[in-house]
């Protein structure tokens, strides 16, 4: 992971720069002639969602597309993964492009014509299922964009990977998923790409792009504490040790841990608990509470100096009550970290995508994704597609995993011009390297 200070700069206007300035006419009909295809995808794909790692029915739909388009498919990578490989007509660099396919345990509100119906098991609890994050507009569009490439084949110098990732939301309890395993079970190794773009649909002006370079997205780390006391009755708290009351002081003391002892001049960083659990009657003090919460930075030195300081002050804090604490991080996701080479490289090719909806710098944004483990390995850009109902104030636009969430679909073309235009630019002529 780059150590790096958080960079909110406006990225530089590029108007000098070879490749997606141009119109290309030829292009731009072929992407206009497949979209009634993507927005048909992305009906079905939605009103038959899946969860994590069960992505079964949307795994073999992508799969058999590809192979209709004559690409090499490899199927079953972390579960569920399919991969599509194109190779052009002449040899030349290699480079990827990503869509996730997981669907959120939520239960639909739109009254949408095509909304999900579908019922399934969650960690053990029975839930409705939707695509309220936008993942089958990813999948439609990443569709449409093979599809016109496939066209291109003769002429493309290189390789193109398309990579349809199952578990972005994370893998159920216990199991493992993602863009993590994929990369364990091989995905770059043949071929390895030098690059790799993806992008998320968002709320936003209908078809603008929006991006900035470094961290775009947090890293985001799961945590919890058991706090353990010892069990008394409620009239009588001098006999045990009481972990309800600890549990008090503890969270009090850890959220003052970004605003009192964290430089967040340096970066921005979040601490929330999200689940308590303890006790079982109103007049029993529990031998133990369990809490659970997220963290979120954008920094890699920040990030281990917040989760040791959690740490050393669950431990003190138990201790001065005679309790103990038992402290437990579970990385998410890394910071989804925009290669600044890169993306100066790739604002052309998505000036030419988003057209007069333009390209804007977007703040940090403290949700997270899996792409980020991608980053890692090879350099990568991530950016936003906005996806808001024209006329429609921002304020009252449904945010990702809302219940109410839904997709503009006339912005999708936008998306696949951004998938199309970047891979034949990489190709064409990527950028300089020292």
């Amino acid at each position: 992971m780059r150590r790096s200070m958080l960079s909110l700069v406006l990225l530089p206007l590029l108007t000098s720069f070879y490749t997606a300035a141009e119109q290309r006419p030829e292009l731009s009909k072929h992407i206009e002639q497949v979209m009634p295809k993507v927005i048909s995808w992305r009906r079905d794909i939605h009103q038959h969602p899946e969860l994590s790692n069960r992505e079964v029915r949307t795994a073999a739909k992508v799969a058999a597309h590809l192979e209709k388009l004559g690409l090499e498919v490899r199927t079953g990578i972390a579960h569920t993964g399919v991969v599509g490989i194109l190779k052009g007509g002449k040899d030349g660099p290699v480079v990827a492009l990503r869509a996730d396919m997981d669907a959120l345990p939520v239960t639909e509100q739109t009254g949408l014509p095509f909304a999900s119906k579908v019922v399934s098991e969650f960690n053990g609890q029975q839930t409705g299922v939707m695509h309220a994050c936008g993942h089958d507009a990813h999948v439609a569009m990443l569709m449409g964009a093979a599809e016109v490439l496939a066209k291109q084949q003769a002429d493309i110098a290189g390789t193109i990977m398309f990579v349809f990732q199952p578990a972005e939301e994370g893998p159920p309890a216990g199991e493992e998923g993602g863009a993590k395993m994929m990369l364990a079970e091989g995905l770059f190794a043949n071929p390895a790409p030098s690059a790799i773009f993806g992008l998320h649909v968002w709320p936003g002006e209908s078809g603008q792009i929006q991006v900035k370079t470094e961290g775009i997205m947090a890293a985001a780390d799961s945590f919890q504490i058991t706090v353990k006391g010892k069990q008394v009755h409620g009239s009588s708290p001098w006999r045990g040790i009481d972990p309800i009351n600890v549990t008090g002081q503890l969270i009090n003391a850890i959220n003052l841990i970004p605003a009192r002892q964290i430089d967040v001049t340096k970066a921005p960083a979040v601490v929330s608990f999200g689940q308590v659990h303890g006790g079982i009657r109103w007049n029993i003090i529990p031998d133990d509470v369990k809490l659970e919460g997220t963290i979120r930075t954008f920094d890699t030195d920040m990030r281990e100096d917040l989760i040791n300081r959690m740490a050393h002050t669950s431990e003190h804090i138990a201790k001065a009550s005679g309790a103990e604490a038992e402290f437990h991080v579970h990385n998410f996701a890394a910071v989804t970290w925009n290669d600044p080479a890169l993306t100066e490289w790739a604002m052309p090719s998505l000036k030419w995508a988003a057209g007069d909806k333009g390209v804007a710098s977007v703040k940090p944004i403290t949700g997270a994704e899996d792409f980020s483990f991608y980053q890692q390995q090879i350099p990568g850009v991530f950016f936003f597609l906005g996806i808001s109902p024209d006329g429609k104030a921002l304020s009252e636009v449904a945010p990702n995993h809302s219940p109410m969430f839904d997709v503009n679909e006339d912005a999708l073309v936008n998306g696949v011009r951004a998938l199309t235009g970047l891979a034949l630019d990489y190709l064409a002529k990527p950028p300089a390297t020292e």
